[in-house]
């Protein structure tokens, strides 16, 4: 199984931008699907986007689409999420999660390593 570790969050001002990190160790990062999600207090958790094990395809959500990026350095054995134009509707919990087996799913069941979240807080 991997590990993931993810980093980056903060406070922002609406407009601002963040990119976080989702750090994997144990097994090779590329070998996985990874998606990202976010929770806010109170929401289930809600798909963000999605990159798939090879090809470097992604998928994103409507509310984040044009805004955020999915990217992944292999040599590093990290995804990111490049985040810009953020709102205050972004504020939440964001994970990182890995899939072997499923690719681009937005369904956070198919995922079954998860890192332990980092908060994002964009001010209006």
């Amino acid at each position: 199984q991997v590990q993931l570790v993810e980093s980056g969050g903060g406070l922002v001002q609406t407009g601002g931008s963040l990119r976080l990190s989702c750090a994997a160790s144990g097994r090779t990062v590329s070998d996985y699907a990874v998606g990202w999600f976010r929770q806010a207090p109170g929401k289930e958790r809600a798909f963000v986007g999605s990159l798939i094990q090879t090809g470097g395809k992604t998928a994103y959500a409507d509310s984040v689409k044009g805004r955020f990026t999915i990217s992944r350095d292999s040599a590093k054995n990290t995804v990111y999420l490049q985040m810009n134009s953020l709102k205050p509707m972004d504020t939440a919990t964001y994970y990182c999660a890995a899939s072997e087996y499923f690719t681009a799913s937005t369904n956070p069941t198919d995922y079954a390593c998860w890192g332990q979240g980092t908060q994002v807080t964009v001010a209006s």
